[in-house]
């Protein structure tokens, strides 16, 4: 035998279940994004919060383009695609100098402090993954200048090498632009 209380229990608890679903499907249904995967680089994701943060940052520039989150997000994916292969070949590691000169000409885009702190928090980022970017990004500049050396043919030969590296890389382009 139930007891008396159990009963009601049941009834409350199915009552609840049954007004929660009318509530959830009279809503109306949200569509803000926060955040969305664009691209996959060798298991690696890049998300519209990172293509946003590299151009609200100055780290890669798009202004003109006709759809700057493709010019960035193709940006990204190189730069992941030479990150691998960097770190292959493991070029030596920046000095702790070089990656504080760099975080300083990112400072130096904002006109206070505050300013660099919003974007880094719009961004989900904080001060040590911004310096762990500039140190990946003084690494893959490294490894361009052992490899190609300061040529005048240079930016063809890293065209070259790029295109290669993007034929044999495992890259998934989800982006797909909004109207």
């Amino acid at each position: 035998m139930v007891p008396r209380g159990a009963h009601r229990a049941r009834r409350i608890l199915a009552h609840g279940v049954r007004l929660a679903c009318v509530l959830l499907l009279a809503a109306p249904a949200s569509t803000e994004t926060i955040d969305r995967v664009l691209a996959v680089v060798a298991g690696q994701l890049i998300t519209l919060s990172d293509v946003t943060a590299a151009r609200d940052l100055g780290l890669e520039d798009a202004r003109g383009a006709a759809d700057p989150i493709r010019v960035v997000l193709t940006r990204l994916v190189d730069r992941q695609l030479m990150l691998a292969e960097v770190d292959r070949y493991a070029p030596p590691e920046p000095s702790t100098d070089s990656v504080d000169r760099e975080l300083a000409s990112v400072r130096a885009r904002f006109p206070d402090e505050q300013g660099l702190n919003d974007v880094l928090v719009r961004s989900g980022l904080d001060v040590t993954h911004l310096r762990e970017r500039l140190r990946e990004d003084l690494r893959i500049r490294a490894y361009l200048d052992q490899r190609f050396g300061s040529d005048e043919r240079r930016p063809a030969l890293v065209d070259d090498w790029l295109a290669g590296l993007r034929r044999r890389g495992n890259v998934t382009d989800l982006y797909v632009p909004t109207p």
